[in-house]
């Protein structure tokens, strides 16, 4: 019998968690500040939070959606401040737990040796308290029913795998077409049969292969193997929870103004535990009247300093990095085509959406919410006066999502058709542009091709098999996408709540106790002018300019002739050789 050391187990799996979750944060930040940062460049009129109707009194599911709509629009021509905040959950995972659902084995070709061996020890730990030794006679039928049930067992498991994978792990159909292939292709060499006979050699003799019988029960109790927790897995959430998601809190803040072409975010990532507190922030800064990015330097200086240029020394300290969003090579009216095009794919999908997606919910309704909504998160939600609620489930999220993405992607290149790529292979020479020059317009033709590929269901698919990794954000394919949103007696859209699930293991039939709860709530409040966008900066580092900012650009040109007169870091040199834009350049620094 294996001894495994649970904390150490759980140790690497806290790290990788961490990794997760740093990294589901950081994409959710940028994600909302890039879709939301598009808005900024509309040319239509703002207010600050302005008044709305009051919602009607008909509370029907055509009612609720018509009301959303409506928010929703008004909401893009608006003035306001927001603060979101991330909780991941999984206390699921270990509370209420049924343990004879647990599985035995870690793996599921161990499940019939490790059942056979806990049956073994709790006959052996009853032949001890009876004061007698196994081998007696009165535990002659208990051990005889062991050795069949064992038997029965290792049998099914070996026709189950028989069935489903051959000794290289292949699919049995694919692995059966290319052994008859390779017998039926050696037999025709010898014999000289034609290639046509030799075909219909081998689909008869695919068609021949059988396939052994399998028990409903144990088919069923193998198939969803992979899918159970064990002891271990109970055990691991556990300190998952105590050590890392509790003490773990992810927020975002700013304003958003597009009639000043405006989009401030404080992203932060804290963890407090009793003997240790750690923060980090990211201040980002859009500015659409000039086509600029910023984003704190401070955070980048040591790691660039460290690896890249030995001679930065202080000069980016209480500096913003300036990154163009344009360099010049998009077309004329971009920007404004990409807001009308975002606006009008998002219509058009929300627009197909069932009705029976929408409907009105009772405030005490969040309270009765499974799991339980987290106190910082619920108190906030209900001071409201009415809340709509939209479900749906996955395989909807996932068709709205395609249809967003190919409905956009559509009214763009028909605009711009010189931004469809007009071909491209799967090598890695393709993931640089050809002249080596990487611009706004190359940027901007690999996005769209990204958006074309989703459309197309090309990435889905291998999305879904990195499930078990916890690298993407992918999210369950059995439980329903939950949205709530709240709204003031006078209309208004005070904030709104997302609920998504992410399994911790493959299954094929996803519940809540295998999967990582994320809730995400945006709160939307009125500007005030007392309130600074950063309050951790310097007052004259709130709006970045050309004294208090780096530009990325300029700063590239002037590093890459630093290296190219032979200076530098060793890792530098590296990665400039590396780099195709640079490779053709400087392929001779050493």
């Amino acid at each position: 019998m294996k001894k495994l050391n649970d904390d150490s187990v759980a140790l690497s799996d806290i790290k990788k968690t961490k990794k997760m979750c740093l990294a589901t944060s950081k994409s959710v930040m940028m994600l909302s500040a890039l879709v939301t940062s598009a808005l900024l460049i509309t040319a239509c009129q703002s207010t600050n939070l302005s008044q709305s109707k009051s919602l009607s009194a008909d509370n029907t599911p055509s009612a609720a959606k018509a009301a959303l709509a409506t928010a929703l629009q008004q909401q893009r021509r608006q003035s306001f401040a927001y603060h979101s905040n991330i909780e991941i959950v999984n206390q699921q995972q270990f509370t209420d737990i049924d343990s004879t659902q647990l599985a035995v084995s870690e793996e599921v070709d161990s499940y019939c040796d490790d059942t056979h061996d806990n049956a073994y020890s709790e006959l052996l730990l009853k032949a001890q308290a009876d004061n007698k030794d196994i081998a007696a006679l009165d535990y002659d039928t208990q051990r005889d029913a062991l050795k069949q049930s064992y038997l029965v067992c290792t049998d099914a498991y070996q026709a189950w795998r028989d069935n489903h994978y051959d000794s290289t792990a292949y699919s049995v159909d694919e692995s059966a077409e290319d052994i008859v292939d390779a017998i039926a292709a050696e037999e025709a060499m010898a014999t000289s049969v034609p290639a046509s006979d030799m075909d219909s050699a081998s689909e008869a003799s695919v068609a021949n292969v059988s396939i052994t019988p399998v028990s409903p029960y144990y088919e069923k109790l193998f198939n969803e193997y992979d899918s159970k927790q064990t002891k271990l897995d109970v055990k691991k959430s556990q300190l998952l929870d105590a050590y890392l998601l509790q003490p773990l809190s992810m927020n975002a803040q700013g304003v958003y103004q597009p009639l000043a072409g405006k989009f401030t975010m404080l992203g932060s990532v804290q963890y407090s535990a009793r003997n240790h507190h750690s923060s980090i922030n990211q201040p980002i800064y859009v500015d659409f009247k000039t086509g600029s990015l910023y984003l704190w330097a401070d955070n980048f200086a040591l790691l660039t300093s460290k690896l890249a240029d030995d001679k930065l020394g202080t000069k980016w300290q209480n500096k913003w990095l300036k990154i163009a969003l344009d360099d010049g090579t998009l077309p004329k009216g971009f920007g404004r085509a990409v807001v009308k095009s975002h606006i009008e794919a998002g219509d058009r999908v929300y627009a197909k959406a069932a009705m029976s997606q929408f409907d009105f919910i009772a405030l005490n309704m969040l309270t009765a919410l499974s799991p339980k909504l987290t106190e910082q998160q619920l108190a906030p939600m209900l001071n409201s006066a009415k809340i709509i609620r939209r479900v749906r489930s996955n395989a909807e999220d996932e068709q709205a999502y395609k249809d967003y993405m190919d409905t956009f992607y559509q009214l763009i290149t028909q605009q711009y058709p010189e931004l469809i790529i007009k071909s491209s292979s799967n090598t890695q020479d393709d993931a640089y542009p050809a002249d080596g020059k990487i611009t706004s317009k190359w940027l901007v033709q690999q996005g769209l091709e990204k958006m074309k590929d989703f459309a197309d269901d090309k990435n889905l698919k291998t999305q879904e098999s990195s499930l078990t990794e916890l690298t993407s954000p992918t999210l369950s394919s059995g439980l329903p996408v939950q949205e709530l949103y709240g709204f003031s007696k006078s209309g208004q859209l005070q904030w709104q709540h997302s609920r998504h699930y992410l399994p911790t293991k493959e299954s094929t039939e996803a519940t809540a106790q295998n999967s990582f709860i994320i809730d995400a709530l945006n709160q939307y409040m009125p500007i005030r002018a007392q309130d600074k966008a950063f309050p951790n900066l310097p007052s004259d580092s709130q709006v970045p300019n050309a004294s208090n900012s780096i530009d990325l650009k300029q700063y590239s040109a002037e590093l890459a002739e630093y290296y190219r007169q032979g200076n530098g870091t060793a890792m530098g040199k590296m990665l400039f050789n590396v780099l195709p834009m640079y490779k053709q350049r400087f392929s001779t620094i050493d």
